[in-house]
């Protein structure tokens, strides 16, 4: 009986201590609602916070959503939100605060099939399958429909440099059962052409996705042997929408190399940073776009993979070096949505690298010239240029707390090529913005 009754106590003082190692200290509590808040939590002493949250109502949870107010608050009069202007705000403005994607500011090649007709495939292009262009949702935009499976290959990423950035524009939508996979990839090759519709060369890196889950992963093969590799990447930004999916997915993908290190952003997250991607003793000078498992789609249950935007240039300029040594900066890397002064996301690395520098710098004072390809009628074009270079003023003035006096703005819309506007390429260099140190 004494035994019977000495484990009975024993056992009840255990349990004792361990509710009261939850309850009774004020700051045990606290601690354990923020390493639950983290996914930290251990599970033992949970059991006891999961009763005292019953016990106390809502208490905590009051001091979480407080909290929450009070951040919400900070972020919207921070620097990185005073710079967001597209896309969600609150996601966005997560994303931007690590996104450090800095497009190529000298643009090697550009499509946006604006000068290929609606049904045709454009030139400049080579494929082993068949696409056409279409116009979707938004009529101003044409996109390349790719509906079977094949290999598709813009012929202007030739001879990578070691430094460059790679973006477009992609569409999916997933409709039927089939474990669709789209690809991207990257390869140096003898013969590009005869190359065109294999998976497996020799050399290449491929990333892909698949179109009926958030399930992504790449590939690295070296002279035949897969040095690395990820199979188990999860990507909810390439994930098509709605409860069926039928909602369909658009992304911005945008690929960066500096040497051997690559990294691929999905809108302004980053997805890879792998930093011995690229083989120095190699000639990389193809990328083509994939896609698997097209053909089991059906006309009552249609798949759809797009894309668009093709930008290829080469990376970077030292800003500062140019800026305030030479006097004059010019960049492509600030964007505008089409016929607007609205700048898109994008444009916030630069932007900050020239607001920092005239905060560090409040001597210097800027000529702010905005530019515009040949597109539309002439004193349109005049009026839009002079707008989006207010519009960058605005930027770094209210984001970085620039004092306006500081700035001036101009706009010589078309009037001032830097090449011809006959090509799609040419446009886009000619988009651009212009730093004069006054």
């Amino acid at each position: 009986m004494k035994t019977r009754m000495t484990l009975i106590a024993c056992a009840f003082a255990i349990n004792f201590a361990a509710v009261a190692q939850v309850i009774n200290p004020k700051e045990t509590a606290k601690r354990k609602v923020e390493e639950r808040t983290n996914r930290t939590t251990d599970r033992t002493i949970d059991k006891g916070l999961d009763k005292l949250e019953k016990g106390i109502g809502s208490i905590f949870k009051k001091k979480d959503k407080d909290k929450k107010e009070e951040n919400s608050k900070a972020s919207t009069n921070s620097p990185a939100a005073a710079n967001e202007t597209v896309g969600n705000s609150s996601s966005a403005t997560k994303s931007n605060s690590k996104f450090d994607f800095v497009p190529g500011n000298k643009v090697i090649g550009f499509d946006d099939f604006s000068s290929t007709d609606v049904g045709d495939f454009p030139l400049g292009w080579n494929t082993n399958s068949s696409a056409e262009i279409v116009t979707f949702a938004n009529k101003n935009q044409k996109w390349l429909s790719i509906t079977k499976d094949g290999y598709f290959q813009p012929n202007f990423v030739t001879d990578m440099p070691e430094n460059f950035t790679l973006e477009m524009d992609v569409f999916t939508r997933y409709r039927s059962n089939n474990i669709l996979q789209y690809q991207l990839y990257i390869a140096p090759s003898a013969d590009p052409r005869a190359d065109l519709a294999e998976e497996h060369l020799p050399n290449y890196f491929r990333f892909n996705w698949l179109g009926s889950n958030q399930k992504a992963g790449f590939y690295l093969v070296e002279d035949g042997k897969e040095v690395n590799k990820n199979e188990g990447l999860n990507i909810e930004d390439l994930v098509s929408g709605g409860k069926d999916y039928s909602d369909g997915m658009t992304a911005r993908v945008s690929i960066w190399r500096q040497k051997s290190r690559l990294r691929i952003y999905i809108n302004q997250n980053k997805v890879l940073d792998i930093p011995q991607a690229f083989n120095p003793s190699k000639k990389y000078n193809v990328f083509k776009i994939g896609a698997k498992y097209m053909n089991y789609s059906t006309a009552d249950h249609p798949d759809e993979f797009m894309v668009a935007n093709i930008r290829y240039a080469v990376a970077g300029e030292d800003t500062r070096t140019k800026l305030l040594t030479e006097g004059k900066f010019v960049t492509n890397e600030i964007l505008f949505d089409v016929n607007s002064d609205k700048i898109k996301a994008e444009s916030t690395k630069i932007i900050t690298e020239i607001g920092n520098l005239l905060a560090e710098n409040p001597s210097v004072k800027l000529k702010i010239v905005g530019h515009t390809d040949s597109d539309g009628d002439g004193a349109a074009n005049l009026a839009l240029s002079k707008k989006r270079a207010q519009s960058v003023k605005t930027r770094l003035a209210y984001g970085f707390g620039i004092d306006e006096s500081r700035l001036l703005t101009d706009g010589k819309g078309e009037g001032e090529p830097v090449t011809s506007n006959n090509t799609a390429e040419g446009k886009a260099q000619n988009r651009r913005v212009e730093f004069i140190k006054l």
